[in-house]
């Protein structure tokens, strides 16, 4: 009985030391990525911090996170609005609008694949 349940400790001790593996390599992403994507830092400051992480990873994550981390989640959420406006702009430019809606109804209304109240109907529902 004793062996079993070391073996079952084991299989869970594996399982937490995954999970904080895990997480560390997440938090230490993290870290590099908001490196990177800060722009007021210098090339050398941001070259130190990769140093520390190196050499020191567990204290200069913690130091970096008590530091800057208000800032990481500012200059992430100014990332991601500007990633969904690149993402809608892209979307508009390719669908072309009420005008490509419209355009693609009159050609198939002179293919005859439309009546003319269904290319109304179409206009109309493109112009609302």
């Amino acid at each position: 009985m004793g062996d079993f349940l070391s073996h079952i400790w084991d299989f869970i001790w594996m399982f937490f030391t995954i999970f904080v593996l895990f997480a560390w390599l997440m938090a230490l992403f993290s870290i590099i990525s908001d490196l990177f994507r800060d722009k007021t830092l210098s090339g050398w400051a941001k070259a130190v911090w990769l140093l520390f992480l190196i050499f020191v990873p567990f204290l200069t994550a913690l130091v970096y996170l008590i530091a800057r981390g208000s800032g990481m989640a500012e200059r992430a959420s100014a990332q991601a609005s500007a990633q969904k406006a690149a993402a809608d702009d892209y979307i508009r430019s390719v669908s072309g609008g009420a005008a490509g809606e419209i355009a693609q109804a009159k050609a198939l209304l002179d293919a005859g694949t439309i009546s003319p109240a269904e290319f109304d109907a179409l206009k109309a529902k493109a112009l609302a």
